[in-house]
């Protein structure tokens, strides 16, 4: 999945007419306002996430600095040399014993979805955390009715652990939580080096 990583800026509207390849990078402190401002889309009008409030953008780059201090992977994508998509890792829970489980995290721009991008954002986490030693990664997905994003974790492989049924409220109706699971590397057939 390596792509050359070329040079991405900004926030300029998507030409569907232009390139089709995404170009990807590991995000820096400078995307944060481009990041701050797509994930605010998805607080403000989508179900995905279950903040109701978007943080500013010194919020976003204290937890993109979270992420790097635990050296794992935080990703900006896009096409035409524009951020407009971006992905990451976190611990899936803070006991010890969650050590080599992560979690995902995948947001685009709205007029992007479609085009690929999720897809090649998530794919690249999958690489980056088998090449760390991982070995499941867990997406919890807001709002079953969430198609999107459950088709997209399911075409690259993972599979329905469960549902929390209406275990969020936003927009005046309840919303379930879908988890689903992959593994990564050798799993859980082998045991950890650590």
């Amino acid at each position: 999945m390596r792509t050359a990583e070329k040079s991405l800026e900004g926030s300029a509207p998507v030409d569907a007419s232009s390139t089709d390849k995404p170009v990807l990078r590991d995000a820096t402190a400078a995307d944060m306002a481009v990041v701050q401002s797509i994930y605010a889309a998805h607080v403000s009008h989508g179900t995905g996430t279950f903040e109701e409030v978007p943080p500013n953008v010194e919020e976003m780059t204290d937890r993109w600095r979270s992420i790097l201090d635990r050296e794992l992977p935080y990703l900006v994508a896009g096409f035409d040399g524009q951020v407009q998509g971006f992905a990451y890792v976190a611990p899936f829970r803070p006991r010890s014993a969650y050590r080599h489980t992560i979690e995902d995290s995948i947001y685009v721009k709205p007029e992007t979805v479609g085009r690929g991008l999720g897809r090649f954002l998530l794919g690249h986490l999958i690489e980056r955390c088998t090449e760390r030693g991982y070995r499941q990664m867990v997406a919890v997905i807001g709002d079953s009715e969430n198609t999107a994003s459950i088709r997209l974790h399911g075409s690259l492989g993972f599979k329905r652990a469960g549902v929390l049924t209406s275990s969020g409220f936003k927009f005046g109706r309840w919303l379930d939580v879908v988890f689903m699971q992959r593994a990564l590397g050798d799993g859980e057939r082998t045991l950890p080096p650590r």
